[in-house]
């Protein structure tokens, strides 16, 4: 059937309590942005729920977008009625039940009555509602612990809403409701897992990404370009920040001894990225460090990392394996393109044998070796900035 209208559910919102308008608002906007291709949908906001009314936009192609909306719990197509008349809603539930593929062979009515003025309770509009069903049907039973299909009835102030199918939503918080954080984006699994994680959150990010034309090539940074545009899915567009970081790359090669070259390249990236946070609007950056996973990622490595700025820095995936990592990815579908075989900056020069204990004050005593401050303004001020904006429904297909 042709479904009108959709009713979203949030889950960590209803706990917001002072903040909740605000977390709300949030979700709207970007809802609103993700289903931009389709100017007909309304949303509408009451307390405690939101819908959407379709206007005759394609449910499916809907769907498909409010899938990757962080802040939405879980979402149904809906018939609304606007009477509270029982028997139109005894009407409604069982062409609802009877719309559903493959044919149930058990159902259950679950009513929802924030209405309290609605003159039937929840437990009598079970009974009312079921056994209309149950008379109207054949070979349809009522199982009220494993069913087939669940007859969801809402009955709420503005209407009554019927559906017997809820799809699962992105969960989280809606992204912008928490501030902005740079992401550290490289072109392997790890980053764009720890990107979508932290929007997750709430968090709207912005990608540096870290190039050393020529010893990376034109590719490493297309993929890289590819994997922010797949995380734009969930964001509605971001902007990604290339860094040339050649120069760098090579003083440090140069004056610094090979075992702490990873360490000091870090730090490096580290003060670059919180200077570009403070020129965009960021609080925090955020990497895919995995606690253990590589030398740069020790306790210790972490430590003498961080020592150079001073800005909060997020690892969503610090407890996490690799297994785990990679099954996100794949769900994300940043996977396929993370391990083509392109390398990035942090790969071209990996010492033999890197420090993994290092210390602040020896990686300090191996940089005074550098002109650090010029290095780092000389990057800043050399960085292109690129606005990514989603993919279509046509190229998303031809992409994967």
């Amino acid at each position: 059937m042709q479904y009108e209208h959709i009713l979203i559910r949030y889950g960590e919102l209803a706990l917001k309590k002072r903040n909740r308008g605000e977390f709300e608002s949030q979700l709207v906007r970007n809802i609103k942005k993700s289903l931009k291709a389709y100017p007909g949908v309304q949303v509408e906001r009451v307390y405690g729920r939101m819908y959407l009314v379709l206007n005759g936009e394609p449910y499916e192609q809907v769907e498909a977008r409010l899938k990757k909306v962080f802040g939405i719990h879980s979402f149904s197509p809906t018939r609304f009625l606007q009477t509270f008349e029982l028997e139109a809603i005894q009407q409604a539930a069982l062409e609802a039940v009877r719309d559903v593929e493959p044919a149930p062979r058990t159902f259950k009515v679950a009513v929802k009555r924030p209405n309290k003025q609605f003159p039937y309770r929840s437990q009598e509009m079970n009974h009312l509602v079921g056994g209309y069903i149950l008379r109207n049907t054949d070979d349809l039973k009522v199982d009220v612990h494993h069913p087939d299909v669940e007859v969801n009835v809402e009955i709420r102030a503005e209407g009554v809403f019927i559906s017997c199918r809820t799809v699962r939503g992105m969960g989280g918080l809606p992204t912008g409701s928490s501030g902005k954080a740079m992401l550290m984006l490289s072109g392997g699994i790890d980053s764009p897992v720890a990107g979508w994680m932290t929007m997750k959150r709430g968090v709207r990010i912005e990608g540096v990404h870290f190039h050393s034309y020529p010893f990376t090539s034109e590719r490493a940074k297309q993929k890289v370009i590819d994997l922010a545009r797949i995380l734009t899915q969930y964001s509605g567009g971001m902007k990604l920040h290339v860094v040339p970081f050649t120069e760098i790359q090579t003083q440090i090669r140069q004056h610094c001894p090979e075992h702490y070259t990873i360490t000091i390249m870090r730090r490096f990236m580290m003060r670059i990225t919180e200077r570009l946070a403070q020129k965009h609007g960021a609080l925090a950056i955020a990497t895919g460090e995995s606690l253990g996973q590589v030398a740069s990622q020790t306790m210790e490595s972490m430590n003498t990392i961080n020592s150079v700025i001073n800005i909060p820095v997020l690892r969503p995936l610090v407890a996490m394996d690799k297994e785990e990592i990679m099954a996100i990815s794949r769900q994300i579908e940043t996977y396929e393109t993370s391990i083509l075989p392109y390398e990035d900056c942090c790969t071209v020069f990996v010492p033999k044998s890197p420090v993994t204990k290092p210390k602040p004050e020896i990686a300090e005593k191996f940089e005074q070796a550098l002109d650090v401050e010029r290095l780092v303004e000389e990057a800043v001020n050399a960085v292109e900035s690129i606005w990514i904006d989603p993919v279509t429904e046509e190229e998303h297909q031809a992409f994967f």
